[in-house]
């Protein structure tokens, strides 16, 4: 054990909450009588929505369940003396402008760029004394290609034509972020200015078709067809098929060999960090950095934040308007519109007075897809994994690799299918895909010294287990205990250097973080619940039928991801229309 880590406990299956110490929130002081706008959650959308609002003169409030800002893109010192993002735990699809509109830098927040960024290990089977083969993936395109020719030589050649067409791609669909979706319900029920004025926004697709041109066809099948479809129609070679699958399927309960999975992967690789398209990186102090300098940048500006003050309901008048909630602890709050960065079921099936709502959407919001595959498992060790195909150096520094997204059982599509098969089945994955991130790898300031936190992000596993088992600690753990054999079989020793661990199934991050059915991205990022159909056709965007009250969050376009884009988005909605009151 280093010498930085001796006499800590060791805590295993700490899935109850964390031990250590509060990342600070800025409170706003006391609740007052009234505001412009109430904000339901302070996740990073949230204090997007609040943070904007601010600006633009509209006094707002926001209000949190937890102790800790930040929804899922938060820090929590767990173990002691190790601090966890404790569930998102990577950067990459922030909106450039949120960026720069509310100076995140000037506001603390300080960013690790990744270089390489993916390592795939190969357990090979018959290699003897050999080093097993396995493929690192970074900017530098020799260096690609060198790695993927140890795999195919033909591969290594085409790799650079399937980035160029990847990235023309992500070139078309990126403006489609950055706006309110085409209002389909205009078009539908409203007077021929209404829908003059909805057609304005038909303006980023027309571009995007412009950009695709001739080869629109074959961007429709990477949209639209199983993500196995498209890459087996650029490459051979396995390791490099499923490492580009994982970005796939990722947090959805989907195989690679389902259609529309390929969209999934688009929306992994369309980030953009400090001016370099695609890159990944770590936040200082974790993820709750970046909610902190959102939450500063907007507090700067008046915005009022609370931590533990629960909105218990929505408030509607008797002309059908929303004129602010109730907390639970029975104090009431006015505002002239409310925006719930909480999922689309919580919002509508929870907060809001049925009555007030068509009987056919909330039976549509109740049906939307929140299935998830994912388990988050926070890990402090006290060495770094040292991996047979790429051993530790002698004095036991970070390497590349360790700086990158570690993919394990991924030697092949299939594995992944079968994973998924094994879940669909309400079972734990025999070999479940999992990325590895070691973000102390380039941010110290998050263990003690030679020491280490690791991000387990795990799938396939079900909400709901077969047999009528329920996710209790002994099952947590021996799903745990699973997942770190197979790391074993990786880089021997791994279990011995284990400090403490925290196991967070698809249950417990629905109950911790209010992410339906566990679902990072409060909802399936399928084409059915994308674009103008998110949450749902006819309801697209940040409005509800309810007057006055808005989505903010992941469950409104664009979808999920730490993007802040729903939050910016909704935010300059409700000042068109408090604008137009």
């Amino acid at each position: 054990m280093a010498a930085g880590c001796r006499g800590l406990s060791r805590i295993v299956g700490a899935s109850a909450g964390p031990a250590g110490s509060r990342v600070p929130s800025r409170a706003g002081g006391n609740v007052k009588a009234e505001y412009d706008a109430v904000v339901i959650g302070a996740g990073h959308n949230g204090l997007v929505a609040a943070a904007y609002l601010q600006r633009l003169g509209v006094n707002t409030a926001v209000f949190e369940r937890r102790h800790v800002i930040g929804g899922a893109a938060v820090t929590e010192e767990i173990i002691p003396g190790f601090k966890f993002s404790r569930a998102s735990y990577l950067l990459s699809l922030l909106r450039p402008q949120i960026y720069s509109d509310l100076e995140l830098k000037k506001h603390g927040l300080r960013l690790h760029l990744r270089d390489p960024h993916s390592f795939t290990p190969v357990m090979e089977e018959g290699a003897g004394s050999k080093v097993p083969r396995s493929l690192l993936l970074g900017r530098d395109t020799a260096e690609n290609q060198k790695q993927i020719a140890q795999f195919s030589q033909k591969d290594a050649q085409v790799f650079p034509r399937y980035e160029e067409f990847m990235s023309r791609l992500v070139l078309a669909i990126d403006p489609l972020l950055d706006a309110a979706p085409v209002d389909m319900e205009a078009f539908q029920h409203h007077s021929l200015l209404q829908r003059l004025k909805a057609l304005s926004t038909l303006k980023p697709l027309l571009k995007a078709g412009r950009i695709l041109g001739a080869q629109l066809p074959q961007y429709y099948q990477v949209l639209t067809a199983p993500i196995t479809k498209v890459l087996d129609q650029w490459f051979e070679s396995e390791p490099l098929k499923a490492t580009l699958a994982t970005d796939a399927v990722i947090g959805a309960m989907t195989s690679p060999y389902t259609p529309g999975s390929g969209y999934v992967l688009l929306h992994h690789v369309m980030g953009c960090l400090e001016g370099q398209q695609g890159a990944w990186g770590y936040v200082q102090g974790g993820m709750g950095a970046l909610s902190d300098a959102i939450a500063s940048s907007a507090a700067v500006h008046g915005t009022s934040i609370f931590t533990e003050k629960t909105v218990a309901k929505v408030q509607v008048n008797r002309e059908g308007r929303v004129q602010g909630v109730v907390l639970q602890d029975g104090q009431e709050v006015k505002s002239r519109v409310v925006l719930s960065s909480a999922s689309p079921q919580v919002t509508f099936l929870t907060l809001t007075p049925q009555e007030w709502l068509p009987e056919a959407f909330t039976e549509r919001i109740s049906q939307l897809d929140t299935q998830s595959p994912v388990t988050k498992i926070n890990v402090a060790v006290d060495k770094l994994p040292n991996f047979l195909a790429a051993p530790n150096s002698p004095g036991g520094q970070p390497l590349p690799h360790h700086q990158t997204s570690i993919h394990l059982n991924c030697e092949n599509t299939h594995l992944l299918h079968q994973a998924f098969e094994d879940a669909k089945g309400g079972l734990p994955s025999r070999r479940p895909m999992i990325e590895l991130c070691i973000p102390s790898s380039l941010d110290p300031t998050l263990a003690p010294p030679g020491c280490h936190v690791i991000s387990l992000f795990t799938q396939y596993t079900p909400y709901t287990l077969a047999g009528g088992k329920d996710w209790d600690e002994q099952e947590r753990n021996a799903y745990a205990d699973k997942v770190f054999d197979c790391i074993e079989a990786y880089a021997p020793g791994f279990k011995g250097s284990v400090v403490g661990r925290d196991i967070l199934t698809p249950p417990d991050l629905e109950r911790v973080f209010g992410l339906p059915g566990g679902n990072i991205f409060h909802g399936a990022m399928s084409l059915d619940q994308l674009y103008f159909a998110r949450p749902m056709p006819l309801h697209s965007g940040y409005r509800s039928p309810l007057w006055g009250l808005y989505l903010c969050g992941s469950g409104a376009h664009p979808g999920g991801g730490v993007m802040g884009a729903a939050g910016r988005n909704a935010a300059h909605v409700v000042y068109k229309d408090l604008k137009s009151m």
